[in-house]
């Protein structure tokens, strides 16, 4: 009969893991998996969203100039830093949506479910890499759009957090989006009937106040409003809405989707067979 050595202690039922509160390892390998996967179809995931607002601002600039006169400039600087965030919203959250349910249909999920990464390092890796594609189409998208009108923020904490916030909140929208989608047509029907009309109905492209009164309280209750008037805001020093309840309500909002979550993680559902 052999002995265990003194120095190779029995492991017990729930012992703490090795690698302390985090596992920083762990975590730096899933968001590196995550950013690495869109660089490599970076033309897809980083040059087609910047060419499509660029064409945005081409088309609005070419339709509306001629009939604006002096107010076309205003316009401009108006519409340009609402692409930014609309190139913000859509990426952050295709990012993470794609990466699970592409790790769901290939099955390489059971991946990054196995290794000892708790739920909320999950998350984090997975919002992490979200934020990672948003920020990088907004800095693309706004060095190509400098082109039309200077994009010179008059308030940067308001362009930090509210574009900080918008990526990580959309991530965790795709997250959930891609955890509960079965196949691409799911996901597809979240992207078109959901996030796309609430990205283009929260002013991007022009003011809520010239909305009638009923369309105009609607848009107060639309989160994507609150994200793009607080961007804009940093860069114009005016809003259509009331920048403390912007922050209040974004922060509120990321808080709880945070927390659903973690509670969808640690529950496996439709990620463990």
């Amino acid at each position: 009969m052999t002995t265990r050595p003194p120095s190779s202690p029995i492991p017990t039922p729930n012992q703490p893991r090795e690698f302390g509160p985090v596992n920083w390892h762990g975590l730096w390998t899933l968001y590196k998996k995550e950013v690495q996967r869109f660089m490599k179809v970076g033309p897809q995931t980083l040059l087609a969203p910047m060419v499509s607002n660029v064409l945005y601002m081409t088309v609005f600039v070419l339709a509306f100039a001629q009939y604006r006169g002096d107010g076309a400039g205003d316009f401009i600087r108006f519409l340009a830093p609402g692409l930014v965030m609309l190139g913000i919203l859509n990426n952050a959250s295709a990012n993470s949506s794609s990466s699970l349910m592409t790790g769901k249909i290939m099955g390489s999920i059971i991946d990054v479910l196995m290794p000892p990464l708790s739920h909320a390092e999950l998350a984090v890796g997975y919002i992490g890499g979200a934020i990672t594609r948003g920020i990088i189409v907004a800095l693309s998208t706004a060095v190509a759009l400098s082109f039309f009108t200077p994009l010179i923020p008059v308030h940067y904490g308001a362009v930090l957090y509210f574009g900080l916030s918008a990526a990580a909140a959309m991530g965790m929208v795709g997250l959930l989006s891609g955890i509960w989608a079965e196949k691409f047509d799911q996901l597809a029907f979240v992207n078109q009937f959901v996030i796309l009309p609430l990205s283009f109905l929260s002013g991007t492209f022009y003011h809520i106040t010239v909305l009638p009164d009923v369309l105009y309280k609607l848009s107060l209750l639309n989160p994507l409003f609150y994200f793009i008037d607080g961007f804009r805001y940093g860069f114009l020093g005016t809003s259509d809405g009331d920048i403390m309840t912007g922050v209040i309500y974004t922060f509120i909002l990321n808080i709880v989707l945070f927390i659903i979550c973690l509670k969808v993680l640690k529950s496996g559902w439709r990620l463990k067979a």
